[in-house]
């Protein structure tokens, strides 16, 4: 029987990060993904405060020095290397050794992917009423182009617009059944820029000169794990939004990078199995930025801040998004002016 992994195997073998911190609440021990998650290696996170390692909120900050208390906290940003980052936090006491604690710290987006079954049942049933709306929308249109040849020229411009009205409804139901529809083809190895650029190609022909579209990428980055007609159609979304953003500037641009990034991961499929994603698209804009008010609420069904928007475009994102295993946020950076959507895909094998 081979012999059992030691407890110092195990904690190194975790995708999330662990620290222990002595009674000044300085780092005494840390794992291998805290070295990801803080970008420190382990020799230089050993000794330095804990609070300035992970650049804590103050108030979260005066939680874990001022209590003996467990403490869970979602969503808490941390900021390294200038990068902020949302994270989901625990902190338990050691029982054995007054004053020390253990420390864990994980990505908040992987709730997220552990919701997704459910906000994907949900969606279900819009898409199934949509399916049923469709036929007697044919009907209305059948009956209006009917109608159409046997009134005067005076009223061709109604039957017209009922025609012009239902197809827009149309599309819209379009959309719905997507949100709903399951995907059943596999990812596989894309080449990510070639796919970038035919994204930036499509949109670069509807916008002509009117918007920069500059890249910045790193021509390093693998093949990422993902499906090539669904990613472009992704990123071409996620284009158009930016393009619109900052339309009507007196130098709009959109620039898209891509980078490698250490320490995210995410929960898939139903057992929880974790995978990393350590591949990054942005695609930044130098608009005004998105209702603060909307939050990480952008993502969800019917949300949206454009006058005449649906509010299906971001849903859709994140929904093909998760289908190739992957995750979609959202950031305004305002040192830079800048608002950027990021996508974090796997290395394909």
């Amino acid at each position: 029987m081979p012999d059992r992994p030691t407890a110092d195997a195990q904690i190194s073998g975790l995708l999330f990060a662990v620290l222990l911190l002595d009674k000044e609440l300085n780092i005494a021990e840390a794992n291998h993904a805290a070295e990801d998650m803080l970008g420190r290696s382990i020799k230089r996170l050993i000794g330095m405060p804990f609070v300035s390692a992970a650049g804590l909120p103050l108030d979260v900050a005066t939680r874990i020095g001022g209590t003996e208390s467990q403490l869970v906290a979602r969503s808490v940003t941390i900021r390294r290397a200038g990068d902020d980052r949302k994270v989901n936090l625990t902190v338990s006491p050691l029982s054995s050794h007054p004053g020390w604690k253990v420390v864990t710290l994980s990505d908040a987006g992987q709730d997220d992917m552990r919701r997704e079954g459910e906000s994907q049942s949900a969606l279900k049933a819009p898409a199934i009423l949509a399916h049923e709306i469709k036929n007697p929308l044919a009907a209305i249109k059948g009956a209006s182009q009917l109608l159409g040849r046997k009134v005067g020229e005076a009223d061709t411009g109604l039957t017209s617009m009922i025609a012009s009205e239902v197809d827009r409804i149309a599309r819209l139901i379009d959309r719905m059944q997507e949100l709903g529809s399951n995907s059943t083809e596999p990812a596989q190895p894309v080449n990510l820029h070639q796919t970038i650029r035919k994204a930036m190609a499509s949109v670069r022909s509807a916008v002509k000169d009117s918007v920069e579209l500059a890249e910045a990428f790193d021509p390093s980055l693998p093949a990422v794990l993902a499906k090539q007609d669904t990613l472009e159609q992704v990123l071409v979304n996620l284009l158009t939004n930016a393009v619109d953003a900052c339309a009507g500037l007196d130098e709009p641009k959109v620039v898209v990078r891509t980078r490698f990034v250490s320490g995210l991961a995410a929960h898939i499929g139903e057992g929880g199995s974790s995978v990393r994603l350590p591949v990054e698209i942005a695609v930044c804009d130098n608009g005004k930025g998105l209702d603060p008010q909307l939050g990480e609420h952008v993502f969800e069904p019917f949300v949206t801040s454009k006058k005449n928007g649906q509010g299906l475009g971001l849903a859709l994102v994140k929904k093909l998004t998760n289908d190739m295993g992957g995750r979609v946020s959202h950031k305004r950076v305002e040192t830079s002016g800048q608002t950027e959507f990021r996508i974090h895909l796997a290395v394909a094998e």
